[in-house]
């Protein structure tokens, strides 16, 4: 995109633990400065057109709120999030910050073993979270960052909505505003679950802090391969999750108990996306006239269909194929509980961590029912 910056989001201030991580394990900022060079450019457009497209995608994500109260039958217990219209450049930086913040507890697990890297270690990690960062930023179309502030921060990234709507031949005003229904339904989950956040943050962080320190304590290579395996291990956990081609190379490092809590967690994420996915469509066409033409395009551009060789390694590689199972596994487990106990009934999942979905329970709606004795 040219001549216009989408809004940046604000500065994130890190706390000690955020900072102790980042100078322990990985250059974020270089890994920021890295991906924002070598991201594919975004598509070309007037002033006149970003300019209509940012202002788009504010109204969208006003507009969206409503419906998706009314839809979800959900009542927030905070606010919902501030709203950044965002470039490439700007999501990676927000998620450098996150990503920071979701490894913070690595630094005690490095302490613990000693392993102090050097500055170029931390440059090649850097490097390599960036890399991985540039290949995502053409892709999300748009994203809820619980951990940012008191209330979070839900990011549109505009160049990326803007190419989506132009491939695919939609109405640009439906695309916006079905993608904003997604993004503000995840907004909702963690504003009437507001226990959400910490909840998740604090499984995913034991999980990386056990996985990588048993890893280390493991190995007896030197000090730079040691950490290797450690950041190897970090992106594994953070983007890989459950492969659809088998397990992913860091799966094979885990022990039983591990793996076991990974797919609990895999469980909790189903349920995030694939409960964004179905309120999205039942909001209906009365809200986004052409919803099903446009979740018919969508899914076979997110099935990669006509996809050259090249982007069809590159959806391997970062775990996309992985992440569309959880979507569609999600939306099953959702539909599956509804059908049988309604929405309300469904809405007892976000009381507390207990009534979260199982791993088992994915595939199995009946048995989340029976659990919480329905």
């Amino acid at each position: 995109m040219t001549k216009h910056r989408p809004k940046a989001c604000p500065v994130h201030e890190p706390t000690p633990e955020e900072v102790a991580a980042g100078v322990e394990m990985v250059d974020w900022q270089a890994a920021a400065e890295f991906a924002a060079r070598v991201a594919p450019p975004g598509p070309i457009a007037t002033h006149a057109e970003l300019s209509d497209l940012v202002a788009g995608l504010r109204q969208a994500a006003a507009t969206a709120i409503d419906p998706v109260l009314a839809t979800t039958q959900m009542t927030p217990v905070t606010g919902f999030s501030p709203v950044y219209v965002v470039d490439r450049a700007r999501w990676v930086e927000a998620n450098t910050q996150m990503m920071a913040a979701m490894t913070a507890p690595l630094a005690q697990s490095l302490a613990a073993h000693q392993s102090k890297p050097t500055q170029a270690t931390q440059l090649v990690s850097g490097l390599q979270a960036g890399a991985l960062l540039a290949a995502l930023s053409s892709r999300v179309l748009g994203q809820f960052d619980p951990y940012a502030a008191a209330d979070g921060r839900l990011l549109l990234v505009a160049p990326n909505v803007l190419r989506n709507e132009r491939q695919m031949g939609v109405d640009p005003h439906d695309f916006r505003l079905w993608v904003c229904l997604h993004e503000q339904t995840h907004a909702l989950q963690f504003a009437a679950a507001p226990w959400l956040a910490e909840h998740m943050q604090g499984r995913i962080g034991e999980l990386m802090s056990g996985i990588v320190g048993d890893a280390l304590a493991r190995s007896q290579a030197p000090l730079r391969e040691r950490l290797a395996l450690a950041w190897r291990t970090l992106t594994g956990v953070l983007t890989g999750v459950f492969r659809a081609d088998g397990p992913a190379p860091f799966e094979r490092l885990m022990t039983p108990e591990q793996r076991a809590e990974l797919a609990e967690i895999t469980a909790v994420m189903a349920l995030l996306e694939g409960h964004a996915d179905v309120i999205m469509d039942d909001v209906g066409p009365s809200v986004v006239p052409s919803v099903a033409q446009i979740r018919a395009k969508f899914e076979k551009r997110r099935d990669g269909e006509g996809a050259s060789r090249a982007d069809a390694l590159l959806r391997r590689l970062i775990g996309m194929d992985a992440k569309l199972a959880q979507y569609r596994d999600g939306a099953m487990f959702v539909r599956g509980v509804e059908e049988r106990v309604g929405r309300e009934g469904f809405n007892a999942i976000w009381a507390s961590p207990d009534t979260l979905p199982r791993a088992a329970e994915i595939a199995d709606p009946a048995a989340w029912i029976t659990r919480l004795g329905g």
